[in-house]
């Protein structure tokens, strides 16, 4: 069997991605959103508050992924080198934080869909749909070994951004008490 052309290895890395959050954004808009659906047994502002509660976990969770990586890149001021076991530690917590984003992602498609109706939740959903697609972009560069140095942080970054603007948009919004849900 044939390997594929760099050329066309590299249009799949970007194409993989990109098809993965149109394919969310996809199944969240032609599903039919289900109000009262509930997570683990929680209903209404219950399930609204584990969520929150979640997301807040995930978040903290990819606030220790971005120091790690900071750490292994020797960019942590005063930190010196990563001991080898911080590289399976930040694959560990990495694979934590994706597990923990899915019953949260199933949750918000399951009850709410893809919403546009105001700015604050048309980005959440948006962001929602481009987080699992720069998960994929990152696994794919963690793989790759022809990229250059800067492709690993880049999409490590944008995981972290994207996990920040999720919290931002639903998580902090719920606590701070600004919406009665979502």
């Amino acid at each position: 069997m044939r390997r594929p052309t760099r050329t066309v290895a590299g249009l799949l890395a970007v194409l993989l991605p990109v098809a993965v959050a149109v394919g969310v954004y996809a199944v969240g808009r032609m599903h039919t959103p289900d109000y009262t659906s509930g997570l683990f047994g929680l209903h209404g502002v219950r399930v609204i508050d584990l969520k929150a509660r979640l997301g807040s976990a995930l978040m903290a969770l990819a606030v220790v992924q971005l120091l790690l990586g900071l750490w292994m890149y020797r960019r942590l001021p005063g930190a010196g080198a990563a001991p080898h076991r911080v590289h399976p530690a930040h694959r560990i917590i990495g694979l934590l934080a994706f597990l923990l984003s899915l019953p949260i992602a199933y949750q918000c498609v399951n009850a709410y869909g893809v919403d546009l109706t105001n700015s604050r939740v048309a980005v959440h959903s948006i962001t929602g749909c481009v987080l699992y697609g720069v998960f994929v972009a990152k696994v794919l560069v963690v793989r790759s070994r022809r990229l250059p140095g800067w492709a690993l942080p880049a999409a490590g970054g944008a995981l972290v951004a994207a996990i920040a603007l999720m919290w931002y948009t639903a998580a902090l919004w719920f606590f701070a008490g600004s919406a009665p849900g979502f």
